[in-house]
């Protein structure tokens, strides 16, 4: 049951980085797409149906980590408080910069959080993408647990590292460049003009350089955690999330040669959910691996709920999420043509 359990929970997470991942996207590269308030408008307009519910994966991933691996959930917490107050004052100011920057008639006011909502897009998938530097790599867990994780030590991964160090800023700067990647493929599907074409040529640039970046980073991985590729190849099944992510990589080329936008769209879907997916199934059974003594790791099996929890969770979360599921269906239906300003005049 706990691995059900984990596998569900790493399954959210990896539908919060695709979904909100392409919101951060076109957070950190619409001032470069866009040269004008109403080519502006337009790329904000292509994310504002849906850019409040895809953060919501995030704080669900959240809820059914609490019920599954509540001691898992109580150390990650309090050690990463700092972090993560962090993540929520920049997911703050993003949704802020969304709704303030057409309640003034002013060039300088819309400069003004049109730069916030980059900035904190571009910090949200740093620090995010450290975060999950941070679970590959380990984290000093002791005896009493993880007590309020420095940011940053001497930067080098060692037993007390903090939350950055070179190889999680490393893991943080792929994220940023994939995710706004990602968000480029998502304007030149949902717009037209001069954001589509821009888009579509700045997804080009940008995903050649995803390729060497991720080369760089997975080498970094093998010196930093090598058990993580050993448990991948003794785990056949998982190779299959490695061949989605390179075949979702190949889709993103090809398609942007043929000029299919959403194709290419997908394709960067199944790149980044098949990265995630291939990367959970390496760390397992840790949620939290201790650099200090692997005695005190944080695993799938010692921080389980009490089964009968898990069971009667099992029934309600299949109810929620297929809600959910519908919901997602059908929001994503009803916006799947190209942005249309007349009917998003706030933003």
């Amino acid at each position: 049951m706990e691995s059900l359990w984990f596998a569900i929970i790493s399954g959210m997470l990896g539908v919060y980085v695709v979904l909100d991942g392409f919101d951060f996207g076109v957070g950190i590269i619409h001032r470069l797409v866009a040269r004008n308030d109403e080519e502006r408008r337009m790329a904000l307009a292509a994310i504002a149906p849906v850019w409040d519910g895809n953060e919501v994966w995030l704080i669900a991933a959240g809820g059914t980590l609490f019920m599954a691996f509540p001691r898992t959930y109580a150390t990650a917490f309090s050690g990463f408080y700092l972090a993560l107050m962090i993540v929520l004052w920049l997911l703050i100011l993003r949704g802020v910069a969304l709704e303030f920057r057409s309640h003034q008639e002013n060039a300088l006011w819309r400069e003004f959080w049109d730069a916030i909502f980059s900035i904190a897009s571009v910090l949200l998938a740093l620090v995010l993408g450290a975060a999950l530097g941070n679970v590959v790599r380990g984290v000093p867990v002791a005896e009493n647990g993880l007590r309020g994780m420095a940011l940053f030590t001497n930067f080098r991964p060692e037993k007390h590292a903090g939350l950055f160090d070179w190889y999680t800023v490393l893991v943080g700067l792929f994220a940023v460049i994939a995710l706004a990647g990602h968000g480029a493929l998502f304007l030149a599907w949902r717009t037209t003009g001069a954001v589509q074409s821009q888009s579509a040529f700045l997804a080009r640039r940008i995903w050649r350089g995803v390729i060497p970046v991720w080369i760089v980073a997975t080498i970094a991985t093998a010196s930093v955690q090598r058990e993580l590729f050993s448990n991948i190849i003794a785990r056949p099944w998982s190779l299959a999330f490695v061949l989605m992510a390179i075949g979702g990589l190949v889709a993103i080329f090809a398609c942007l040669r043929r000029h299919r936008e959403l194709g290419a769209f997908l394709g960067s879907c199944a790149f980044l959910l098949g990265l995630m997916a291939a990367t959970m199934s390496g760390v397992y059974p840790y949620w939290l691996r201790s650099t200090i003594d692997p005695a005190y790791s944080l695993t799938a099996h010692n921080t389980v709920a009490a089964s009968y929890g898990l069971e009667r969770g099992l029934i309600w979360w299949t109810v929620g999420i297929g809600l959910t599921a519908g919901y997602f269906f059908f929001l994503y239906r009803s916006v799947r043509s190209k942005v249309d300003l007349d009917h998003h005049p706030g933003y």
